[in-house]
Order: structure tokens, then sequence, then C-alpha cells
């Protein structure tokens, strides 16, 4: 005796047929830690002194030998280090969590390389050898092409590669006119650069330039009194309105870059349906100062 499938049953695992089609379309972004290089001063002293000495001495002679050798070098040695900011890029994946139906996938750190022998070693092996040794060549953080093909982002069809390209720190001490009180400021500024690249064809889809502030003030009287900052919040605020500012403009140019990507946005107005995302929805940032 056979049995038929019930209608319910059909309906069920064509539904399980389209979500699990539509789970793998969903494309799949990588979201990297802001790239950073800056340059490094190191002081260096190299030293190689062999001596000897010997002293006879009686009633018709005297006799001395000596012997020595030395070396000594020292100076100033600059070089690029190449980092990845791991701050600042948590909110810019809740951003594309919450507004879209990209899936994202956690790429591997950058990997700097082998260490390069320090100033002073090199030198000295110079010294001993005769050899100018070769430098290794380093992997470059800003080098994405490269870091695709070596596989650091596998399993991602796009990655969100961002640049810092400034990081400023501001403590000002501002006297209140008519009073005798002082505002302290202490803020920080950030700008970032954006490029959404396709891991298979090394296209641009999309490319801008991204900042977040924050800042935290305190009132105080003129006797001294000392408040320290609210650092963490400012670290907090700064990455909030960055991730906004990164999403509002991702939104914009995503609808340029590929029709099927456009789709992958949620409509700021949809509803919402039980067990589904909040719609996100791109807050305008205003600075705020509030006296404590």
């Amino acid at each position: 005796m056979t049995t038929t499938p019930s209608i319910k049953a059909l309906w069920a695992f064509a539904l399980w047929l389209l979500a699990a089609a539509s789970v793998q379309a969903q494309p799949r972004i990588a979201v990297t830690d802001l790239a950073y290089t800056q340059e490094v001063a190191q002081y260096f002293e190299v030293a190689t002194i062999k001596e000897s000495a010997a002293l006879s001495a009686n009633r018709n002679s005297v006799s001395a030998n000596y012997q020595g050798q030395g070396t000594y070098v020292a100076g100033q040695y600059s070089y690029v280090e190449q980092r990845e900011l791991g701050s600042f890029t948590n909110d810019v994946k809740g951003s594309l969590l919450k507004g879209s139906t990209f899936r994202l996938v956690q790429g591997k750190a950058f990997d700097s390389g082998a260490p390069q022998p320090t100033k002073a070693e090199q030198v000295l092996n110079q010294m001993k050898t005769g050899k100018v040794a070769t430098p290794y060549r380093q992997p470059q953080v800003t080098d994405i092409v490269a870091r695709i093909r070596k596989g650091e982002f596998s399993g991602a069809d796009y990655v969100l590669f961002g640049t810092l390209t400034s990081l400023q720190f501001r403590d000002s001490l501002s006297p209140i006119q008519g009073t005798a009180n002082a505002s302290h400021v202490y803020s920080l500024d950030l700008v970032a650069d954006f490029s959404l690249i396709s891991t298979k064809t090394f296209e641009i889809k999309a490319a801008f330039s991204a900042q977040g502030a924050g800042s935290d003030t305190k009132l105080l009287s003129m006797r001294g009194d000392i408040l320290p900052p609210n650092r963490g919040k400012v670290i907090r605020e700064t990455s909030k309105s960055l991730a906004d500012n990164v999403f509002e403009q991702f939104s914009e140019q995503i609808a340029l870059a590929e029709g099927g990507m456009a789709r992958q946005m949620r409509p700021v107005n949809a509803p919402r349906t039980e067990g589904s995302a909040p719609a996100a929805v791109p807050a305008k940032t205003e600075s705020v100062q509030v006296f404590k």
C-alpha cells in the first residue's frame, strides 16, 4: 500500500527548497579591520672590541705588547610598520546584518610575514661576513588583491576593505565667558576609506570615504578640578557614527553596482515579520555636548 504525501507536506518541502536556494544566493561579505601603516624610528648600536696587553721589564730592558681592535656603529633606523586596527569595525558589521540580507564571513587576520632582523643584527652580520643582508620582502597590508589570492578571505564573494586615513584625539580646555568655569572637551575624529571588492573579478563595486566622531565634555571650576575624560564613551560614539556613515554610503552605492545586490538591502519601512531582524534606519548623528 502506497501513501500519498499530503498537500501540507509538499508545500513545506517546496518552501524549504526556496529558503535553501535563497540562502545560497545571498552574497557573502568579509569586513576587514582598518588597515594602516606607520613609520617607526629605532635607535641601534653595534660594538665589537678586542684588547690585549703585555708588559715585561728587567734591569736592562723593557718590552710591551698591545693589540687592539674595535668597531662601534650607532644610528637611527626608520622603517614602515604594516598593521590592522582591531577596532571600529564591529558596528559596521552589525549595521550590515541589520540593514541587509548579506551573509558575513570572518576573514583571517593580516599575515605580516617573517620578522625582519633588527638593524643592529644586519650591521653586525655585515661586519662579520662582509656581505650586506638582503631584507625580507614583507606583505603589504593595503595590497588587498594579494591578500585575496593568498586566501585570507576564503568563502567570501566580496571584501569590504577599510584603510585608516586619519585618527586624531583632541584634548582642549576653554574658559566659559562670564563665569569662573571652563569646559574640558575630549574628542576623537576618524576618517577611513572603504572599497567593496569582488573576490572573483577584483572589480570595485563601491568606494567611499566615511567619518566617525565622538566627544566627552566636562564642566570644570577654576579651582583646579580634575575630571578624567570618559575615553570608552568617546570611542563608542566614534565607532557608532562611523558605522552609520558607512552603511548610509554603502546603501547608496550598492544600487549602482549590480541589480541583484541592491535586492539584498532591507527596505527602511518594511513590516517586520515574527522572528525577523528589525530594519536598519541610517541615523543622522548630531554632536551634543552634555555638561556633567
